[in-house]
């Protein structure tokens, strides 16, 4: 029989990771990538002699496959896709091979516009307290073709974005965790939110009755398409709202989790993670860590002394009575407002990126009661400029972490607060939204 044999489009992490696995199981692979392959990933296709080419997409090569899989970064528009789809050859994405190759491993999925990382490193973090074999996969960790390849574990804990929802055809997690759904990347979605909302909804979509779906009951966004859609699946909702008969809920300062027989019960003050959207985070995955099977003590502890995460509303210092904090991973409005409502100090705001197709009058109140200087970090500010000028007092234009950071401290007085949270992505002036973090942090720490 006729190895069977698969092109894979991207040599980043999860495209590396999807060849490894590949090779393992006996697949002819071939790698390609359009820009230039990280040394690390190169040296993984070396040794493991996986044949590649960077700089180019050699068409003639590509439509030899059997099978296609591609970066979740390529968008479907783009000409090599389409020259695949006219010739009929299947594409898929890392954690649709990856759910072929899993064995008997079962996987927590968490996807939402918002709050993705920290949930996943919460419940990677209660799993790993409770002693349970995981991985932290996916958008946040390590492939999770690539574990699969080379350190399989019983649990993976996967951060997936809508992107990767795309390419799937038969994956299922045996839970499914959708935080919220807002207005994000919808420059992928033909700036329909319908769309995106149905590609978030691909998370369960080939669940039965024997999987969960723990989901924000709060978020009208879910809760109307749940009324739309035929799920196969066994609802926990969570809410701050209303009592939750299956699932969990906050009253008061009590979060309660009700989960089969298992009753967790404990103050919001315990948290390690604090503000309102962090509530629904520490939920979701307590839910999550129940419904495992995780005994309600581990949970609690694990709950309690969470660190959290670099590049999400991260302490920097303080410099002369000036507080700094670094959330580059806000790439979105909404994940800027929810840093903006945590905010109790008069707080000069860094915004500014590629942008995403932003709608800014989300954040047009808080500005007003909390911003009192807008610092903009991109290549055009243009948009940013005019959606702010009438709510702001000062408003400066940069083009880089040092001049902003410098701008930002020369604004402010002692008990202010600079926020970085760009409300963007980060591609027109650094490699991405890790490398703006750790500028702007070198830049504070020069202050």
């Amino acid at each position: 029989m006729k190895q069977h044999s698969i092109v894979i489009l991207g040599a980043g992490e999860s495209g590396v990771g999807a060849a490894l696995l590949s090779k393992k199981v006996g697949y002819h692979v071939f790698v390609t990538d359009a820009g230039k392959i990280e040394d690390k990933y190169k040296k993984k296709l070396f040794d493991n002699g996986i044949e590649f080419e960077e700089g180019k997409h050699t068409k003639e090569k590509i439509l030899q496959a059997n099978e296609v899989l591609k970066s979740p970064g390529i968008p479907y528009h783009v000409e090599i896709i389409k020259a695949i789809q006219q010739k009929g050859i299947e594409i898929i994405g890392e954690f649709e091979l990856a759910y072929r190759f899993k064995g008997k491993s079962k996987i927590v999925a968490i996807s939402g516009s918002n709050g993705k990382s920290t949930t996943t490193s919460l419940l990677y973090h209660i799993c790993e307290h409770a002693g349970l074999s995981c991985a932290l996969v996916g958008n946040i960790g390590n492939s999770i073709a690539g574990q699969i390849a080379e350190n399989p574990k019983e649990w993976y804990i996967a951060e997936i974005s809508s992107f990767q929802l795309d390419d799937i055809k038969t994956f299922k997690p045996e839970i499914a965790i959708l935080l919220n759904i807002t207005e994000n990347h919808l420059n992928r979605y033909d700036y329909k939110l319908e769309n995106y909302i149905n590609s978030k909804f691909r998370i369960i979509l080939n669940q039965t009755k024997d999987d969960y779906f723990i989901y924000n009951d709060d978020d009208e966004n879910i809760t109307n398409q749940l009324k739309k859609i035929i799920t196969n699946t066994n609802p926990l909702p969570f809410s701050m709202k209303h009592e939750i008969k299956k699932g969990g809920y906050i009253k008061g300062d009590q979060m309660m989790l009700r989960i089969q027989e298992e009753r967790v019960s404990m103050s919001i003050y315990d948290f390690a993670l604090k503000g309102k959207h962090n509530n629904y985070n520490t939920m979701a995955a307590g839910i999550a860590a129940a419904t495992i099977g995780i005994r309600k003590d581990k949970i609690r502890e694990a709950v309690k002394d969470f660190q959290s995460l670099e590049h999400r509303m991260e302490f920097v210092a303080t410099v002369r009575g000036v507080e700094f904090i670094n959330d580059s991973k806000s790439t979105n409005t909404n994940s800027t407002w929810f840093a903006l409502e945590s905010m109790n100090k008069p707080t000069v705001l860094i915004l500014g990126g590629t942008d995403k197709g932003n709608d800014y009058s989300l954040l047009e109140e808080l500005v007003t009661q909390k911003v009192k200087a807008i610092i903009c970090m991109g290549v055009d500010n243009s948009k940013i400029i005019n959606a702010f000028k009438d709510k702001v007092p000062v408003i400066v234009e940069t083009d880089s972490a040092k001049k902003a950071v410098n701008a930002s401290f020369k604004l402010s007085t002692k008990g202010d607060v600079v926020l970085l949270s760009p409300a963007c992505a980060s591609f027109d002036l650094f490699k991405n939204f890790e490398d703006r973090g750790t500028q702007f942090k070198e830049a504070v720490k020069e202050l």
